[in-house]
């Protein structure tokens, strides 16, 4: 049995992060753990909080099993969705319901949710890079088009300029992730309002409905006092997609959530297409157990202040080192300049140190690596050394 066309190309660009993980673990067998420094992928290595932990032991000693284990409506339970809306109302000043919420089994399938609704074949889904290289799965998965910004690398914020000229008839979407998976970067509230207007001046011109999909899921790592625009506030026909991996530190338990506000979506026509999407989709509802445990934790993070003192400690060391870089507000990741412009020898040279590093051009913007920094401090500590040897070699030749 051969597999399908749609899936070939995907097989053939399988991702280059999940790739450099596997790498990883061969190296560290070869050369001990201690001794390989992989950067490469985004999983949190901050604990999570232990009202998380003791969530779940009091959900099981104290809610009845059938329930906690059962079916419940496919959008999620009611009193979770109602907690999850109430947070976002305190914090920033909104007034969501729990009937414009839907649990689901992360970020990515609430992407994909999102995308199953609104695409129909050939709709164009604008990116701009750098940014998550799944999204182009995504939307070809649901049969879109991706169109990508080419990325500015004086700060990374988006590049408006070719935004406003690429924005089409056919445009449905446009996906922002903020702060930023490969960059750090926060988009200032001043880039939301232009988005904002822009959109609205395109849908205007064309006569069209054009989404914001908001992807969030490092809304609550920001440091030095940065703030992330709610973007709802800023253009109606927006829909919040949000991941309580990397904020609870449980990338594994697969639980997040899509947000279609009313202003989007009055007749909610929409949201309950979202809702028979996720069922379509496979995933029928989120894990039970977990939502009941978010909806115990929604005002708790885990210590966000163990990846600022990473952030520190490895963003002014290869800065003396010579190297060139954006200092990430938000996420857990540097996005560092190739010495060069040649990132596959970067690579390279890294990796003959033991570093494992992500190519720029996985988030199409070749000439970059991404450094994961959501590791240990002590594995930092010790890639030092490296680091500055990788910094020699490259200077030497």
């Amino acid at each position: 049995m051969r597999i399908s066309e749609k899936m070939k190309p995907m097989v053939q660009n399988n991702s280059a992060i999940r790739a450099m993980f596997e790498e990883g673990k061969k190296m560290a067998a070869v050369y001990g753990e201690e001794n390989v420094y992989d950067f490469s992928l985004g999983n949190p290595n901050v604990p999570a909080p232990d009202s998380l932990k003791q969530a779940l032991i009091d959900i099981l000693n104290e809610e009845d099993s059938v329930f906690v284990h059962g079916y419940m409506s496919n959008s999620g339970f009611e009193d979770v969705r109602k907690a999850v809306a109430d947070n976002l109302n305190r914090r920033f000043g909104t007034s969501f319901t729990e009937d414009r919420l839907l649990m689901t089994v992360g970020a990515a399938s609430g992407l994909n949710v999102v995308l199953k609704t609104i695409l129909n074949p050939k709709d164009e889904v604008i990116v701009f890079a750098p940014f998550f290289v799944e999204y182009n799965a995504y939307v070809k998965n649901h049969d879109g088009e991706l169109v990508v910004i080419s990325p500015n690398t004086v700060d990374f914020q988006p590049n408006l300029v070719e935004f406003r000229e690429k924005i089409t008839a056919r445009t449905k979407a446009v996906i922002i992730n903020t702060p930023n998976n490969p960059t750090g970067v926060v988009y200032s509230e001043e880039t939301i309002r232009k988005i904002a207007e822009i959109l609205t001046e395109k849908g205007e011109e064309f006569h069209s409905e054009i989404m914001l999909i908001s992807d969030e899921p490092y809304r609550e790592l920001v440091y030095d006092g940065v703030q992330v625009p709610f973007v709802t506030k800023y253009y109606a026909n927006t829909a919040v997609v949000y991941s309580y991996s990397k904020s609870l530190s449980i990338p594994g338990e697969r639980i997040g959530y899509v947000l279609i506000p009313e202003e989007a979506d009055p007749s909610g026509e929409l949201y309950t297409a979202a809702v028979i999407a996720n069922r379509i989709c496979g995933s029928v509802n989120a894990p039970s157990l977990i939502q009941r445990a978010v909806m115990r934790c929604v005002d708790v993070t885990a210590d966000i202040g163990i990846y600022d003192k990473n952030r520190n400690l490895l963003y002014a060391s290869l800065m003396e080192y010579g190297f060139e870089c954006i200092k990430p507000e938000g996420a857990f990741y540097l996005f560092v300049k190739a010495p060069n412009q040649d990132e596959q020898k970067f690579c390279d040279v890294c990796k003959k140190h033991h570093i494992l590093v992500v190519p720029g051009s996985s988030f199409y913007c070749p000439g970059y690596v991404r450094i994961a920094y959501c590791v240990t401090y002590e594995q930092i500590e010790r890639s030092l050394p490296a680091f500055r040897e990788v910094m020699k070699e490259l200077k030497a030749e």
